[in-house]
């Protein structure tokens, strides 16, 4: 049986936080605020994989709330995401996923982030696509006030 989940996330920029994207550093002069490392692909991608397995959200398995998830490396919640998923005896089929931000410019990043996330998911680069966008300097993406990220998961 193939089954479909979409994700989302959004975390407001801010001084003093590297950019973590993708599970990799990626150079700004601000970063993600959240409870981890605020990773909005990865987290828009756990959702996305959770969702098609009917297993509630990210926040539900690592609550903002827990002295065990703070500053937690994004790359572990989503390796454990795909270990939920496997006990339900589904695997991963594939990812198509779009950042939404002004800055910095995404695109020359793309080839490490999907070669990052290959390597914690166990899988192809090919079953993972990753597009950037900006939102054309509207709302609050354009003001640069956050950056945010959607993902849809097919898993079998």
């Amino acid at each position: 049986m193939f089954r479909v989940g979409m994700g989302y996330d959004v975390h407001k920029l801010v001084e003093g936080r590297k950019l973590i994207l993708g599970g990799i550093e990626i150079p700004h002069t601000m970063g993600l605020l959240g409870h981890s490392d605020a990773d909005v692909l990865i987290h828009a991608i756990c959702d996305a994989l959770l969702g098609a397995a009917n297993m509630r959200d990210i926040g539900y398995h690592f609550p903002d709330t827990s002295a065990d998830t703070l500053d937690m490396d994004s790359k572990v919640i989503l390796k454990k995401v795909i270990e939920l998923i496997a006990t339900k005896g589904y695997k991963f089929g594939n990812i198509d996923a779009t950042v939404c931000a002004e800055h910095p410019k995404l695109n020359p990043h793309v080839p490490a982030m999907k070669a990052c996330l290959a390597e914690v998911m166990g899988c192809d680069e090919d079953q993972i696509s990753i597009k950037a966008t900006t939102t054309e300097k509207l709302g609050f993406t354009g003001r640069e006030e956050g950056i945010s990220a959607y993902a849809v998961a097919l898993i079998y």
